[in-house]
């Protein structure tokens, strides 16, 4: 048997949710991609997929397979990289996530400096508000905001970010400012869900503030704009208010009483040798992101 073809056709099947489409997409009948994936079922003694008239699934044995036959076969085309002498210069895709925000401030402005490096490469960036699985769903490179959970996945530290609660120079006119958190329920507060998805609001030495919202809106942009109209304090990390800090439209407060900073990480998956369009971005990232003051 062609292992590396039976494992290709069983993420075709996994990844197309039926043996039709696996066909149309590897150029096979149906009849040979149920018969390949039945034969490599039996080779290795265990069920893959739960087949009905109306569906193909994958079984649990199937969901552990999809993961580790993903990564076999981005070893080997890693290793087919080295072989050809891939790594002399970055070319093809390089497929990039962040989040949202971050992505839109400083990974586009890398991606534009490595495709004028690089001619011969390519980029797609998805841009998204939620944690990733970059083997599972194909990424060479993921942007991390936060502490890491252990994982076989590599990290470059490129920087950190604060927690920080601001508001704009006419609302502290109005209002005053605020010298220790527990007096945030003295004022006007604009909750921003995808920063802080409960009303509590942590700071150093575990103290903790369950703030009442006046306005809760679920993306940071609107808290943002919210807090620069002058309508109440929010809660947004450092580097999403850095223009507005630098040109004076806000203010941080309490910032004696931050949390520690969270560290900025980029991810890529481990255990072999990253291809060169990987290391040329983590070169860039790490060239360009340490300097940046608004994430150090």
């Amino acid at each position: 048997m062609d292992r590396l073809r039976a494992l290709e056709t069983f993420i075709a099947v996994a990844d197309g949710g039926g043996f039709a489409a696996a066909g149309r997409s590897l150029g096979m009948s149906p009849p040979s991609v149920t018969r390949l994936v039945s034969e490599f079922e039996g080779e290795i003694g265990a069920t893959l997929f739960h087949r009905t008239t109306r569906q193909v699934t994958l079984t649990e044995a199937g969901e552990t397979m999809l993961v580790e036959a993903k990564r076999i076969l981005s070893a080997y085309d890693s290793a087919v990289d080295v072989a050809r002498g891939a790594f002399a210069a970055p070319k093809g895709l390089l497929r990039v996530t962040a989040p949202n925000l971050f992505g839109c401030f400083y990974v586009t402005p890398l991606l534009r400096a490595y495709l004028d490096r690089y001619p011969d490469a390519s980029v797609e960036a998805v841009y998204l508000d939620r944690v990733v699985n970059i083997v599972e769903e194909g990424f060479d490179l993921a942007v991390r905001i936060g502490d890491l959970p252990d994982s076989t996945l590599m990290a470059t530290r490129v920087g950190a970010v604060r927690r920080v609660v601001c508001g704009a120079p006419g609302y502290f006119g109005r209002r005053g400012a605020p010298l220790a958190p527990e007096e945030l329920s003295e004022h006007d507060v604009i909750n921003a869900r995808a920063v802080t998805p409960t009303p509590t609001w942590r700071f150093a030495g575990g103290r903790s503030v369950e703030v009442r919202p006046r306005l809760t809106v679920s993306s940071v942009s609107a808290a943002i704009d919210g807090a620069k109209e002058g309508w109440g304090l929010t809660r947004v990390l450092s580097y999403q208010i850095a223009s507005e800090l630098d040109a004076g439209a806000l203010k941080t407060v309490l910032s004696e009483f931050e949390p520690e900073p969270l560290p900025v990480h980029v991810l890529h998956a481990g255990g072999v040798r990253p291809p060169a369009k990987v290391c040329a971005f983590l070169a860039l990232a790490r060239e360009t992101l340490r300097a940046n003051p608004h994430l150090n």
